[in-house]
């Protein structure tokens, strides 16, 4: 159920660059921007000692934030397997901070956070930069791309929460809605 003062932390995983973005649901029940930011592992050169950093940065952002919900990125398969294994170990390390506190995981692939922000599933990091500053009312420079995919998968996360069909405040089907909605059904 939504509700005000709830804190999401969405994460776009990465061993390179992890980007973070942290909305909370404002008192008028519309996200509200918080934090963002990256995590710059270029200059890490063991594997294990990056997990370790994003496990524990993680973990600071829940501690200071206290989200109750962590949207995380799915990895995806590309062109590269070993690619996929690095992204799910960080992704792995991300979720078992956010897990330790007490924050519900949630996973959405890329495609399914550019859609509910951009309206469009094949839409580019600029594009979600833009739309994520349109939606929170905020200013966002270009070098944050990684940070404004974690703020769309908050997003993302806000707006299933807010669905009348996301299975939340008691809709769970088709079936639900309509007998809740009659109303809004068109009749032939």
């Amino acid at each position: 159920m939504i509700k005000e003062g709830t804190v999401i932390l969405g994460i776009d995983p990465g061993t390179n660059i992890l980007g973070f973005g942290i909305v909370r649901v404002g008192p008028d029940l519309r996200p509200q921007y918080v934090d963002m930011g990256v995590l710059d592992l270029r200059k890490v050169e063991s594997p294990y000692e990056k997990l370790r950093i994003i496990h524990d940065k993680t973990g600071a952002l829940c501690d200071l934030h206290h989200p109750a919900f962590l949207a995380i990125e799915s990895p995806f398969y590309g062109r590269n397997a070993q690619v996929i294994f690095k992204l799910g170990r960080a992704q792995g390390a991300a979720v078992v901070a956010a897990l330790e506190r007490g924050a519900e995981v949630h996973e959405y692939a890329p495609r399914k956070a550019k859609i509910a922000v951009c309206g469009n599933g094949g839409a580019s990091k600029e594009q979600v930069c833009l739309m994520s500053q349109k939606i929170l009312g905020i200013k966002i420079a270009n070098k944050f791309l990684d940070a404004t995919d974690a703020l769309a998968l908050a997003l993302c996360h806000f707006y299933q929460m807010s669905s009348p069909l996301s299975g939340r405040e008691g809709s769970s089907s088709w079936e639900k809605f309509v007998a809740a909605n009659p109303e809004r059904i068109l009749k032939k």
